[in-house]
C-alpha cells in the first residue's frame, strides 16, 4: 500500500516557541498515551480526561500524528473563553481574527462536543460558531469561506464544558483511528486505537508469540505487527488536517518522516486465526493492503481445537459480548474459552476484553490483573491469565525462583 504523499501549502507564521497541544484517546488509554508522548519527544503532559495536553514544537505535532498509536485526534487550541450563552458565543468567535488560518478560497467545517446544560445541542452550537466565522468574513471581504463537511481544508474543534468554550484546529483532519487499510469490516470491529491500547497495556513489543484467536477483521494482529516492526501507522494515511494550514512546513515534515525509524525484523510469530472463513479472508486482505503478510500468519481455525507454542505466548482476544448475546451462549463461550487456555496453552498469558462481568465468572482461572478500558460507550474489562505447566504449587515455585 502506498504510504501518504504531503502536498506542499504555503508557510505563513513560524512559531518557534513550545505550543499547547491536545490528543484525545479512549477512556481509559490516557495515560499510555502519555507514556508514549514522552517517548515521541514530548518533555511536558498532563493527563485530562479522554485525552493529555502536551507541549512542543510543529515537528512534534507532525510526529505525533504520524507515530502516535494511541491519539484519536491532535488538537491545536487557538482560542478559550467563557460564554454565557449562545450570543456571547457568536460574539466572541466572531470577534477572532480567523485570517491566520482561513480565506475565502478555502472550506472549512466544526466539529462540536459539548458538555453543557447551557449548550444543549450540538449541532446549534456548530451552527452558531460557523455562522459567527462565516459573517465575519462577509463583513469584511464581501465573501466567505465555505461549509464543507466531508473534506473540509479547515476542521474546527469546539469544546463546551459548561461555560468553558475551547476552540482548536484539528491538525489531523480525522480520527487517527482509521489507519487506511480497512478494506470491509466483520460483525463488530475492533477500533484501531482501543486494540493499540489492549497490546501496550499487555507491555507486549514482540519478545514473544502474539496470538489473536478470534481475530475478526484482523485488528489486533495487524496492531500487533506495527507494534513489533516499529512501523508508524500513520503512514498509509493520505492525508492529514494540518497540510492545509497556512503555516504548514513541507520541508520540516518530511524531515520528520525521514527521521522515523526503519522496519524492524521481528523474531516471532503473530498468529490471527479465526474459524469463520470471511474472517479470515478479510484479515488476509488488509494484510495484503499494507503488504504486512510476511509479518503475520492467518489460519482458519476453531479456538477450541487450536494450541499455543511449545514456549509459551501471549494471547490478546476479544470474543463477542454484549446484550444481545444469550446467556446460555455466553457460559458456554467463555467456558470454553478457559479450558482451551487451561488445557492447550500451557505458560501463556491471556489478555481478554469483554463488557460483561458476568461472562468472566465461566473462565474458571484466577484473573491475575484487571484494568478498565471501553469500546465506545461499553465499559469492558480488561483480565489478564496466567496459564501455567504442572500444578500450581510447582508454578507459584518457579515463579519464587525467577
Amino acid at each position: 500500500m502506498e504510504k501518504g504523499l504531503f502536498q506542499k501549502h504555503d508557510s505563513g507564521r513560524k512559531m518557534n516557541h513550545p505550543e499547547k497541544f491536545h490528543a484525545k484517546t479512549l477512556k481509559g488509554l490516557e495515560r499510555l498515551l502519555a507514556d508514549e508522548l514522552h517517548s515521541l519527544g514530548a518533555v511536558k503532559t498532563e493527563v485530562v480526561n479522554r485525552g493529555v495536553n502536551f507541549y512542543g514544537g510543529r515537528a512534534l505535532l507532525y510526529k505525533v500524528n504520524v507515530a502516535s498509536r494511541l491519539a484519536l485526534r491532535v488538537l491545536l487550541p487557538i482560542m478559550h473563553f467563557r460564554a454565557e450563552d449562545p450570543e456571547s458565543l457568536y460574539r466572541k468567535v466572531k470577534g477572532y481574527d480567523w485570517s491566520h488560518y482561513l480565506d475565502n478560497r478555502m472550506t472549512f467545517s466544526i466539529d462540536p462536543v459539548v458538555h453543557s446544560p447551557v449548550f444543549r445541542n450540538s449541532h446549534f452550537v456548530a451552527m452558531k460558531v460557523k455562522d459567527a466565522i462565516a459573517d465575519r468574513f462577509r463583513e469584511q471581504t464581501g465573501l466567505r469561506p465555505s461549509v464543507d463537511k466531508e473534506r473540509p481544508d479547515i476542521l474546527i474543534n469546539v469544546h463546551i464544558s459548561g461555560q468553558q468554550v475551547t476552540l482548536s484546529l484539528d491538525s489531523s483532519g480525522g480520527s487517527l483511528h482509521r489507519r487506511g487499510y480497512r478494506a470491509g469490516t466483520f460483525k463488530a470491529p475492533l477500533n484501531e486505537v482501543l486494540a493499540a491500547g489492549m497490546i501496550m497495556a499487555t507491555g507486549w513489543k514482540g519478545e514473544k508469540p502474539f496470538i489473536d484467536p478470534m481475530c475478526g477483521s484482523g485488528t489486533l494482529a495487524i496492531e500487533a505487527a506495527l507494534i513489533a516492526a516499529d512501523i508508524p501507522p500513520g503512514i498509509f494515511r493520505t492525508r492529514y488536517g494540518f497540510e492545509n494550514w497556512k503555516d504548514f512546513d513541507r520541508d520540516l515534515m518530511e524531515r520528520v518522516v525521514q527521521n522515523l525509524p526503519g522496519e524492524k525484523k521481528v523474531p516471532v510469530p503473530i498468529i490471527a486465526r479465526d474459524v469463520n472463513r470471511d474472517a479470515v479472508k478479510l484479515t488476509r486482505q488488509h494484510l495484503r493492503r499494507l503488504e504486512l503478510e510476511h509479518l503475520v500468519t492467518v489460519e482458519e481455525k476453531d479456538f477450541a481445537a487450536s494450541s499455543g507454542p511449545t514456549e509459551g505466548a501471549i494471547i490478546v482476544m476479544n470474543p463477542p459480548y454484549g446484550k444481545r448475546m444469550d446467556p446460555g451462549h455466553i457460559a458456554s463461550l467463555y467456558s470454553m474459552i478457559g479450558t482451551t487456555l487451561k488445557h492447550r496453552f500451557p505458560g501463556s498469558d491471556a489478555w481478554i476484553l469483554s463488557s460483561s462481568k458476568e461472562a468472566f465468572r465461566y473462565i474458571g482461572l484466577k484473573p491475575a490483573k484487571k484494568m478498565v478500558l471501553y469500546n465506545g460507550s461499553l465499559e469492558c474489562l480488561f483480565v489478564k491469565y496466567r496459564t501455567f505447566r504442572g500444578n500450581w504449587k510447582e508454578y507459584k515455585t518457579s515463579e519464587t525462583e525467577g
